[in-house]
């Protein structure tokens, strides 16, 4: 069982998307230049975690959004934009929607983000939302 916060009580064995340490990441460390930008991103293994604590502590729809969010680590950020932007009321059809849901199971191996586009669409269906 992980001790939360994580960043105060795990640093040594949180990582960065690039595998540095949070304990590694120091303002003494910015100003010499040895912490980049993408040292600061989290990665998929970390959110994951945060997940679990999530769950441990029952408290599944958190669970569940820290999975997504492990899933868009990989996903690039321009992509991301576009998903939420076509995930407002009544910007986008749902094919347009299905096919985001595809993009995301087929290419980004995002089955939980796929689900919930794929959700969307159908509530917005219902709720007469779509172009």
């Amino acid at each position: 069982m992980s001790r939360y916060p994580l960043g105060q009580y795990e640093s040594d064995s949180i990582t960065s998307r690039t595998g540095k340490k949070l304990s590694e990441i120091t303002l003494e460390e910015v100003k010499k230049g040895n912490v980049q930008a993408d040292d600061i991103k989290i990665s998929k293994e970390m959110l994951r975690r945060q997940g679990e604590v999530a769950a441990e502590n029952d408290n599944p729809a958190m669970a569940g959004n820290f999975e997504r969010a492990a899933e868009l680590v990989d996903v690039p950020d321009d992509v991301i934009l576009n998903m939420y932007n076509k995930l407002r009321p009544n910007r986008s059809t749902k094919k347009e929607l299905v096919e985001m849901a595809r993009e995301l199971l087929e290419k980004y191996h995002a089955p939980h983000c796929a689900k919930l586009v794929l959700e969307a669409a159908e509530t917005y269906e219902r709720r007469g939302i779509l172009l």
